[in-house]
This record gives structure tokens, C-alpha cells and sequence, in this order.
């Protein structure tokens, strides 16, 4: 899952860099608000940690404005100790959660893991396809009444293929969508992960267009068992 990282602290932001990648995140680490802009303009993040102490008033400011196009992006907000009034600003001004420094940077990758899973909540209801049921809050599939195992890289697969079903999505697509959950993808990661799902759920219920991608049918159409 990509986060945006904007903090000007070359040691500080390398702490927070690190604690991220270990917990699963791919973190894009920028240090002012200028490059910030010009990454949330090329690449759609997940989540955003935000210092609030970036010079001239910037990271008020740019929070401020991500809020003014976005209401519901989680953004998790650091102030610095003796400017205790920015955690403050910055709740009023629209962070979903603050931090004040010092603090310990096992808490990041905390706070974020909760405010994903609210925003997952809020903004991503469950969808079913017939005999499936898939939530994304608890990255969890049920079919024919039984949960399925599935990993967060099958999960994505199978909920962008059901949420335009009917449809054909590139493979270029879908790995595009799995960069976002973690490493880089090798050339044939999307098809062991099509693989599984045909396995764990129904051998039918992806379909390959070949040299295109994958398909699963609309729903008025049966889904072979």
C-alpha cells in the first residue's frame, strides 16, 4: 500500500521510511511541500504522513489544501513539541490523527494500520457477486458461505476483477493495482495469483483473454462452478 512520507528531517525520515517498509507499506519519501505536490500529481497514495513543522507555515498550509480536495484521505499529521499549537491547527485543519514529538516510531506504522482500516471502512463497502462476498476493510472473502484464505495481493486481484465485472482488465491494470500492497511485482506474479483464486474459489471464475488479460463475467451470466 503506497504512503506519502513528507518530511524534511533527513534522520527522522529515514526512521519513519524504515518502520513503514516494515510493516508492508511502500513509502515515497519527499522533503517539502513543492516535490509533495508533484508526487501526489503522478501517483495515487493511500495515505499520506504529513510534518506539520515544514518551513513557512507549508505543511498547515498543504494540509489545508488536501482537505479542500479530498475529505476523506487518511492523513496522519507530526508536530513538533515546542509548537504544541500545530496539533491543534492541524486537527481543526482536517488531519485525520496527530503526533507530537518526540515519540516513538514504532507508532507510526500504528496509528496508519488504524486509520487504513477506518478508511477502508467508511469508503470501501463490501460487494458481492453472487455466491461471494468480499470486504475490504478485513481484506475478507466468503463463498457459499465460507471464508476463503486469501492474501492481501489475491484479495486485490479478485476485488478489482468483480468490482468492474463484465469487463476486461489489462494486466498492466491489475499490476498496477498490486503495486500499491506492497513490493514490486515479478512478470508472473498476476498469474500465480489468478491461479490461486481459480483454485480456492472456482476454476470458472476468471476468465483469460489472451494476451490481453482477465475477465470475470457480469453477474447475470452463470458463474461456472
Amino acid at each position: 500500500m503506497r504512503i506519502l512520507l513528507i518530511e524534511d528531517d533527513r534522520l527522522l525520515g529515514e526512521g519513519i521510511f524504515s518502520r513503514l517498509r516494515q510493516n508492508g507499506y511502500k513509502p515515497s519519501w519527499v522533503h517539502d511541500v513543492l516535490a509533495a505536490q508533484k508526487a501526489l500529481q503522478a501517483e495515487s497514495f493511500a495515505a499520506l504522513v504529513l510534518d506539520l513543522s515544514l518551513p513557512a507555515q507549508g505543511g498547515v498550509d498543504m494540509l489545508r489544501h488536501l482537505r479542500s480536495v479530498s475529505s476523506e484521505l487518511p492523513i496522519l499529521a507530526l508536530a513538533a513539541k515546542p509548537n504544541e499549537q500545530d496539533i491543534i491547527a492541524g486537527l481543526v485543519v482536517g488531519a485525520s490523527d496527530c503526533l507530537l514529538k518526540p515519540f516513538d516510531l514504532a507508532e507510526v506504522p500504528a496509528r496508519m494500520n488504524s486509520l487504513v482500516r477506518r478508511a477502508a471502512r467508511s469508503g470501501a463497502p463490501s460487494i458481492e457477486y453472487g455466491s461471494l462476498r468480499l470486504d475490504p476493510a478485513e481484506c475478507r472473502v466468503e463463498y457459499e458461505g465460507r471464508k476463503v484464505d486469501i492474501s492481501v495481493y489475491e484479495f486485490a486481484v479478485l476485488y478489482e476483477l468483480i468490482l468492474h465485472a463484465g469487463k476486461v482488465m489489462t494486466r498492466a491494470k491489475l499490476q498496477s493495482r498490486l503495486y500499491g500492497w506492497g513490493d514490486d511485482i515479478e512478470s508472473n506474479t498476476l498469474e500465480v495469483y489468478v491461479h490461486h483464486l481459480r483454485r480456492k474459489i472456482a476454476p470458472g471464475l476468471i476468465l483469460t483473454k489472451r494476451g490481453i488479460g482477465y475477465i470475470i463475467p457480469k453477474i447475470s451470466e452463470a458463474m461456472p462452478a
